[in-house]
């Protein structure tokens, strides 16, 4: 395994480092594959790494300095103020307004004898650390965007433990989700800052919590339409062209309102093969009013399948991710959008999660209006078929966070929950598939035991809870993309994901915002004026269902083929006899196959450690692009559509 892999090739990263000599040796070997560099007061390297100078802006005042990451607006003026107020406040609030600003991006401070790194309000935008000793020096932390990156930079070897519960078969559960898989590395959870004392202490605190949520939906609507009008201006700000994606209510609104900024947009949108699929008939609609917009049809036949190329895969992700078995699906549109010019891919993701809630919110509404709960839960039972003793069980079920974790340790190795299981409590429980070993199951299970000592819930009851667990899901989707995307030169977007956007949505009443009674209440109203009429109240989703069927029998080999030698299996985690069985099986989309992904995303990610710099450079265009991953498929052709 190459020790200098990420280091050499992934294309933006950063580290942060304290203020103190104890750094001496990282900070050397850092600048030793960076291609820029900031430094403290003192002169000493405070941020190392690679970015785009467009995407980073610094203000310094009275011995603090400010640095700002990512897709904003702020300006050196801006980025000034906020180093005065970190300069003066003896407690992170004025510098919380100060930094109070549209866009998604990481905020990294010096000042004093500290360093402060703020993590995004989800996981879009991460913040990993480690502590680390030097000869003579002492304990010193240091931080990075990037957990592979950091953990070559110290040295850290994989955590097999931690890898175990990656092959759970819905992921593992907050929050251990997304979490580094080296030994001494950790994850700040969204929504904290990491403070790094000089003396290798650190500290992480919270600098936003979700808005108490009663604003009517009228106000609500018209709060979240500025506020993603405000987070598509900052990223189309300056730019002659932007592509996005156009297919559901979701990206609809987002496309629509980048066309209200009079940059061009070049709109996409997939078919799928499922006949019932409509995407593409919304999207024509849509374009047929708005005038003016580039659209291209992607045709089903053009689209990857599920594990389309999964044994042949060279992105180089800094943590495991489920989206590997979508890879070139997902991709394709991404593929199209750089090949014509286009530097940033707007998405519309994070919309189901924020617009759309869980019903696991009645649990809280029943305490303050019962009569509004009764009703919507009768709606919900009606809609998803819940049994009657299924929805009182789980909402007599009041035990907190700590006991549902218990509960999953104790029944790793359980049937998995009905489908028709209410969706009321903190999550569906995870379990451990057929292929895991007894070894898997004692390191997962202790693994969890462990944590549900100290552990809180991600939000205040369940339906916050799940929310937020949710958008740090996806939005960790959006974050592998844009690794997948970044050797195309393109950027990927996801403005559902600014703190802004989610806190004006997280506010509204969750009776108006979630109800099995309409479609996206929140977004159709939001959008009036802005998505054609003849879409806007659009309430069909469509899905890929007949996607990941047919890949799984179109691309059995590729899956075989990650089966022989497997990594997980040399771990001892993996029993490889049953998983090749499993792999070689007609497996039903929504209740089997879905039982693979989480242990093929870890499989390839394993092997992918493996890769030398020089073979993942080998893709490398003479224009200095890198074109798609040797043995995927090819880009698919689109249709314009005028």
């Amino acid at each position: 395994m190459d020790q200098s892999l990420s280091l050499q090739v992934v294309r933006t990263w950063f580290v942060v480092l304290p203020d103190t000599d104890a750094v001496g040796a990282l900070a050397v070997k850092a600048l030793s594959y960076a291609d820029r560099s900031l430094t403290h007061a003192s002169g000493r390297p405070w941020l190392v790494g690679r970015w785009a100078p467009e995407t980073v802006v610094t203000g310094e005042c009275r011995g603090a300095r400010v640095a700002v990451f990512g897709e904003h607006a702020v300006t050196a003026r801006d980025a000034e103020r906020a180093a005065a107020a970190a300069a003066v406040a003896d407690s992170p609030t004025a510098l919380d307004r100060a930094a109070d600003w549209a866009g998604s991006f990481h905020l990294v401070v010096s000042g004093a004898d500290r360093v402060m790194v703020r993590a995004g309000v989800v996981d879009l935008r991460r913040v990993f650390h480690t502590r680390t000793g030097t000869p003579g020096r002492g304990p010193v932390s240091v931080a990075s965007d990037r957990a592979d990156v950091l953990a070559e930079l110290v040295g850290a070897d994989l955590d097999e433990r931690r890898i175990a519960l990656e092959v759970l078969t819905l992921g593992a559960p907050y929050p251990r989700a997304g979490d580094p898989l080296w030994r001494g590395l950790h994850a700040v959870p969204g929504g904290h800052c990491l403070t790094m004392h000089h003396d290798g202490r650190t500290r992480t605190s919270r600098w936003w919590s979700p808005p108490d949520p009663v604003v009517p939906l009228a106000v609500g609507a018209g709060r979240l339409r500025e506020a993603l009008d405000e987070a598509i201006e900052v990223r189309t700000r300056g730019r002659k062209l932007v592509t996005s994606d156009l297919g559901g209510l979701d990206s609809t609104a987002v496309c629509c309102t980048a066309a209200r900024t009079g940059t061009r947009v070049v709109a996409y949108t997939a078919a799928i093969h499922d006949e019932a699929g409509d995407d593409v008939y919304w999207a024509k609609r849509t374009v047929a009013a708005l005038n003016g917009i580039e659209h291209h049809v992607v045709p089903a036949q053009d689209v990857a399948m599920t594990f389309d190329g999964i044994d042949a895969l060279e992105d180089v992700l800094d943590t495991p991710s489920i989206l590997t078995v979508d890879r070139n699906r997902r991709m394709g549109i991404v593929e199209l959008a750089a090949a014509r010019g286009s530097d940033l891919h707007l998405t519309g993701l994070g919309g189901d999660e924020l617009l759309a809630g869980t019903p696991a919110r009645l649990h809280a509404l029943l305490l303050t209006h019962p009569l509004i709960a009764w009703r919507a839960l009768r709606g919900y039972a009606a809609k998803y078929r819940w049994s009657r003793s299924g929805v009182l069980r789980h909402l007599l079920d009041r035990s907190p966070y700590r006991t549902w974790l218990g509960r999953v340790a104790r029944d790793l190795t359980e049937p998995a929950v009905p489908d028709n299981e209410p969706l009321l409590g903190w999550a569906v429980p995870p379990r451990m598939p057929p292929w895991a070993t007894p070894d898997a199951v004692t390191a997962v299970r202790e693994v969890l035991r462990a944590e549900r000592v100290d552990v809180e819930p991600r939000g205040r009851g369940h339906g916050e809870h799940r929310e937020l667990v949710a958008m740090d899901g996806i939005s960790q989707w959006v974050r592998h993309i844009g690794q997948m995307a970044a050797p195309l030169g393109i950027g990927i977007s996801a403005p559902y994901y600014d703190a802004h956007v989610i806190e004006a949505a997280l506010a509204v009443r969750p009776q108006e915002r979630i109800t099995p009674w309409r479609y996206k209440p929140l977004i159709v109203e939001a959008m009036r004026g802005v998505v054609p009429e003849a879409s806007r109240t659009r309430d069909t989703k469509a899905n890929a269902t007949f996607e990941e069927e047919a890949g799984l029998r179109e691309h059995r080999r590729a899956l075989l083929a990650l089966c022989e030698d497997s990594r997980l299996a040399r771990l001892g985690l993996v029993d490889e006899r049953v998983l090749r069985e499993w792999c070689r099986r007609a497996l039903a989309a929504g209740t089997e196959s879905y039982l693979l992904h989480p242990t093929i995303a870890c499989e390839v990610w394993l092997r992918s450690r493996e890769m030398t710099p020089s073979h993942v450079h080998r893709a490398a265009t003479p224009h200095g692009r890198e074109s798609a991953p040797t043995g995927t498929s090819a880009l698919p052709t689109a249709r314009r559509e005028t």
